[in-house]
């Protein structure tokens, strides 16, 4: 999110120093180190300056630091591999970054970036698994254990061991640990909060992708809504009509919405009442108006999936100023609704098929919103569901938990995880928000896309504010986020603005 500039006040927060293998072990020799169920597989010195981090990703400039590369096997048909790289000043924190979809890459660039400079230790798993689709966990039904260690335990065994790691090399135990991500890495974030409330003191999780299976059956309903029976190929409201309604909603609600007049971007669209049939087409179809087919399946959308006996909503519809694909400044799209609407066939659609129901061929068209939900909840929620809000254990352990989230997220809806944050006020305080607020706070970002970019301010820092509020007490009341002109720092800044904490 904030790699540009992230991290950069940190360097002020340094705890003394521990000198790498001062009174530990070399990094070559950790290779024999005794883990639990844990081999380490290699460990070598990096010189500092240019690196070509695994993946073949190339890193201009880190400091000197011990590679470590492990797998854990928990159980019988569970291989989590992991990355633990420990600088050579290391300050004795651990830092843990998220993975993102059901991929298997490690986040190399932010663990080889400023915090490793800072001193500290840097930490990835690949989840378990190789590959970056639900398909890749094919032989769930034989292994089910690649779908436990994607859910929650990979992040789990692999923060242990890294701290395990760290102390053998160094010699020193680490004082603090942390982890951030976005997305999955948001998912992982509060499953780690509630599964494992003693792993970190500190815990970012960025549109957090935690209500998993609803989340997938909120792509699933988009779908449907937006094709006609036996049409799979024909979308009923075309992705180039999606940039109508954000313009729309925007030049209807801004200034009025908690933002400025002159912004291209909703502050609150909770604030904000539009409604598809202000571009409803006077006669026939046009490309700059909305038919009356069209107006009904954007209304659809945006109220969410629902039960189709009760009316209950199953996931929350994504909010208006959310629909219009994101571009880069080279002119590449990158995502909007369409971009989760799939082609000729859900997004997400072999999760239902490989995971769900075992079954390859299976039919979207005959999915039941009750009773296949239902047992998709009953098989996979346990395991892979982030979504219990009783944090009191974490808040007992001294954890502190920042979540944020876009207002113009296509992928990940805001209103999902406010709803989590409330649940969380709930089961953690009885309702009392401001108790809930001495451990955990959410900031809702405006006019940001998924994870970063949109049109809104969308680079900020996050480690610093949790770091602050772990080891001083400082809990954060504002977070700063910057537009970029074309999302470029060398091209200037466009807006900045403070960003206070989210209140029921």
């Amino acid at each position: 999110m904030s790699r540009l500039l992230a991290l950069i006040a940190v360097l002020l927060l340094a705890l003394p120093a521990v000198p790498a293998a001062a009174a530990g072990t070399g990094c070559e020799s950790l290779t024999g180190t005794a883990l639990p169920h844990t081999t380490i597989t290699a460990a070598e010195p990096v010189p500092a300056g240019r690196h070509t981090a695994p993946d073949g990703r190339v890193l201009p400039s880190v400091p000197a630091f011990c590679r470590v590369h492990g797998v854990a096997e928990p159980v019988p048909g569970s291989a989590i591999g992991f990355e633990v790289w420990i600088p050579g000043q290391w300050n004795r924190r651990l830092l843990m970054f998220g993975n993102g979809g059901y991929s298997s890459a490690i986040d190399f660039a932010s663990m080889g970036g400023p915090a490793l400079a800072a001193g500290y230790a840097t930490v990835g798993t690949d989840t378990g698994h190789t590959g970056d689709d639900p398909d890749v966990f094919v032989q769930g039904a034989a292994n089910p254990e690649i779908i436990v260690d994607w859910g929650h335990r990979a992040v789990h065994e692999t923060i242990v061991n890294a701290k395990l790691i760290a102390e053998a090399y160094t010699g020193a135990e680490p004082r603090y640990s942390y982890f951030i991500g976005c997305s999955t890495g948001g998912h992982q974030a509060l499953m780690e909060a509630q599964r494992y409330p003693d792993d970190f003191d500190g815990i970012v999780a960025g549109a957090p992708g935690n209500n998993r299976v609803a989340l997938n059956a909120g792509f699933l309903w988009q779908f449907l809504r937006n094709h006609a029976p036996g049409d799979d190929s024909t979308p009923i409201v075309p992705a180039a009509k999606l940039p109508l309604l954000t313009d729309a909603a925007v030049k209807q609600c801004r200034g009025r919405d908690g933002g400025l007049a002159t912004d291209v971007f909703l502050t609150d669209p909770r604030r904000c009442s539009f409604d598809p049939a202000s571009l409803r087409c006077p006669a026939g179809d046009a490309p700059t108006c909305l038919t009356e087919r069209q107006v009904q399946a954007l209304r659809e959308m945006y109220a969410g999936a629902r039960d189709p006996r009760t009316g209950r909503r199953i996931y929350p519809g994504w909010p208006v100023g959310s629909e219009a694909p994101v571009v880069d400044a080279a002119g590449r799209v990158l995502i909007g609704w369409s971009g989760y609407w799939g082609t000729t066939q859900p997004a997400r659609v072999n999760f239902w098929r490989h995971w769900v129901f075992d079954d390859p061929d299976w039919n979207w068209r005959s999915f039941d919103f009750r009773r296949d939900l239902r047992f998709a909840e009953r098989k996979l929620g346990p395991v892979i569901n982030a979504t219990d809000p009783d944090l009191r254990p974490f808040r007992r352990s001294g954890g502190k938990l920042i979540m944020y989230t876009g207002w113009a997220d296509p992928v990940v809806s805001a209103y999902d995880t406010i709803d989590y944050y409330r649940q969380v006020v709930r089961a953690t305080s009885g309702g009392r928000e401001r108790e809930t607020r001495e451990f955990a706070r959410l900031f809702l970002m405006p006019g940001m896309a998924h994870c970063g970019r949109g049109p809104g301010p969308n680079v900020f820092d996050t480690l610093t504010p949790i770091v602050r509020w772990v080891e001083q007490g400082a809990a954060p009341a504002e977070i700063v986020a910057t537009k970029y002109v074309d999302d470029n720092p060398a091209d200037g800044v466009a807006t900045t603005r403070s960003i206070r904490p989210f209140t029921c």
